[in-house]
């Protein structure tokens, strides 16, 4: 899929089959995060990849935003180094990631944001460590409308040159 079409057509995804993602897809989408650029290249990000179906039920607990972490086949669970970019950066990786995914048909959502040390615990994350989000991956569970999205006009967000003056 060409990258503008991926991020045209992206759409955050709650439900999901019980289909397994196949390990080379695991695997590229973690690359993705991997291979992002970050702030002088520090690379504060460590992905802990999750398909154990009762530690997904237990991450489906513990976020108060993502019960729906349970129906998923996989999650991806990113702690971050407590550094100045580190939250930016790896929100980088995850957009990465969740390109890569909906580029092979799979479908996420990001969970959380910081203050879960319920889910360090879980995953025995070390406390110089912050979970930043999680982030489940898996196939629709019904067919989606890929595009059709409610955004504010171009007109309303950019501006050219100065703000005020509209980009058109």
């Amino acid at each position: 899929m060409e990258v503008f079409e991926t991020v045209r057509t992206v759409l955050a995804v709650r439900n999901y089959k019980d289909t397994p993602v196949p390990p080379d897809i695991v695997r590229r989408i973690v690359e993705a995060g991997r291979l992002t650029g970050s702030s002088m290249n520090g690379q504060p990000w460590h992905f802990i990849v999750i398909e154990n179906r009762d530690t997904l039920r237990r991450l489906g607990e513990l976020a108060r935003t993502g019960s729906y972490i349970v129906q998923a086949p996989l999650a991806i669970v990113v702690a971050i180094d407590k550094t100045t970019f580190s939250v930016s950066d790896a929100s980088r990786a995850i957009q990465s990631m969740i390109l890569t995914a909906w580029s092979e048909g799979i479908g996420s959502n990001w969970v959380g944001f910081l203050g879960m040390g319920e889910v360090k615990s879980l995953l025995n994350i070390p406390a110089d460590l912050d979970v930043l989000a999680i982030v489940p991956f898996g196939y629709p569970a019904q067919a989606i409308g890929k595009g059709r999205k409610k955004r504010k006009q171009l007109t309303e967000v950019a501006n050219r040159e100065r703000f005020g003056q509209p980009y058109e």
